[in-house]
């Protein structure tokens, strides 16, 4: 459906829109950032909702707005914030995974008090609209005298702290789960003002978002692991195999076991295709919010990029390696099944022109076999002419018709033999070339 838009002098010249212009346009907007003053507590959760759970999901959060006289969720929205008076609630729709984002004030006296499980109570207004990927507690503080200590609040093996790029800010996390299931972020807040602080806050959160959905193609990379090895081992066996197998129905097994190996790996490979797919748009995702914050490195700690890099890279790599093992090992399945199929074909040829050459061979003995007996067919019905004509000769003599019956059966002999012999190789001529 096209839109009239008014564009270009005071008369308003009318202009048909291109039906999508509008989503374009605003697709740059769709997710602004959202100023946040310090301090302030972020809950954020992110729930798989493929499919059919995501249009459940959507009609309970509309539902949601409508039970609290929120404003209404508009249809085909991917995102709306409500403002709930103590908190503010933001909701968005991915394509395979749904967020709520919950901003509510904080003191600011200790860092991640109280504990995120009291908070995360406002969940319960809303039914889970599917599993669990990421619960994250970010607490927003502003920078204090004293300086903040660390370690009691993560883990030292797994901790990385950084700067932004201009190091008005500082961030430290584990990436590891707290005792009530939340990974935790802390931001100390030097001088980045609301509307910096909201923007910081949300790519920090889209990291950890993405972080997570881009490791779920590890999982998957680990389980097609063993079925890829024995392809592979297999497919080895087989090739070697070819090279020491004659026989027809032993080429035809071989075929058939390659393409039962190939039909296992395309399976595995379109199972896999998405999930590795998506795996490589999430983590160039977080490369691209690490790019964009510009990390500053704090002395005695990673940055958040060079952990991600020791620890994320290796999954990573991993998937990326597994399907490229899928893609190389789908080529050399079907050079194999050509090259054996190229064999049989040719078996079947050299079988093809043994048979030809047989049957040529049993229609030239047929051929002789006619030959003799239409010869013999001639002598016989020969006879019966020239004993015919003999018993016509004795009736005329016996007649009184002068006339030698040996003389006259003799000269008719030569005559009856050719005029049989004409007749029989007439008919057979008419035969061979499709006369009635």
């Amino acid at each position: 459906m096209t839109t009239d838009v008014s564009i270009g002098d005071k008369k308003g010249t009318r202009l048909s829109a291109h039906p999508m212009r509008a989503a374009v346009l605003g697709e740059l907007h769709a997710r602004p950032f959202t100023p946040l003053p310090t301090p302030r507590r972020i809950l954020h959760f992110a729930f798989a909702t493929a499919g059919e759970a995501g249009r459940h999901d959507r009609a309970a959060f509309a539902e949601f707005c409508t039970r609290r006289g929120l404003d209404p969720l508009q249809s085909g929205a991917k995102h709306h914030h409500v403002d709930l008076g103590s908190a503010a609630l933001r909701w968005e729709q991915h394509s395979e995974f749904t967020t709520y984002t919950w901003e509510m004030a904080a003191d600011g006296a200790e860092p991640f008090e109280p504990s995120a499980a009291l908070l995360a109570a406002a969940m319960a207004d809303l039914p889970q609209p599917g599993p669990l990927l990421v619960a994250l507690d970010l607490h927003l503080i502003a920078e204090k005298k004293e300086k903040i200590s660390l370690a009691p609040l993560f883990d030292r093996a797994s901790l990385a702290v950084a700067e932004n790029a201009e190091g008005d800010a500082l961030f430290a996390t584990d990436f590891q789960a707290d005792d009530s299931g939340f990974v935790r972020i802390l931001l100390i807040d030097r001088s980045l003002g609301a509307e910096r602080a909201g923007a910081l806050v949300q790519r920090l959160i889209e990291i950890e978002t993405y972080r997570t959905l881009a490791l779920l193609g590890l999982p998957e990379a680990q389980r097609l692991g063993p079925s890829i090895n024995r392809v592979e081992t297999r497919l080895a066996e087989v090739t070697e195999e070819m090279r020491r197998t004659e026989r027809l129905v032993d080429n035809h097994r071989l075929l058939g076991e390659l393409t039962e190996l190939a039909a296992e790996l395309e399976a595995g490979a379109a199972a896999s295709l998405f999930r590795f797919g998506a795996s490589r748009a999430y983590n160039e995702i977080v490369q691209l919010r690490l790019q964009t914050i510009g990390e500053r490195s704090v002395e005695g700690y990673p940055t958040w990029s060079s952990f991600l890099a020791r620890r994320m890279a290796p999954a990573m790599r991993t998937c990326i390696t597994t399907e490229e093992r899928q893609n190389n090992l789908s080529e050399k399945l079907a050079r194999a099944a050509n090259l054996l199929r190229t064999r049989v074909d040719v078996e079947l040829e050299r079988q093809n022109r043994d048979l030809l050459k047989s049957m040529n061979e049993r229609t030239r003995l047929q051929l002789r076999l006619q030959t003799t007996v239409e010869g013999l067919s001639v002598a016989a019905v020969s006879y019966y002419v020239v004993g015919l004509f003999g018993y016509l000769t004795k009736g005329l003599h016996d007649e009184g018709v002068p006339i030698d019956v040996s003389l006259a059966t003799a000269l008719f002999v030569p005559v009856a033999v050719l005029a049989i012999w004409w007749l029989v190789r007439r008919i057979r001529r008419r035969h061979i070339a499709g006369k009635e």
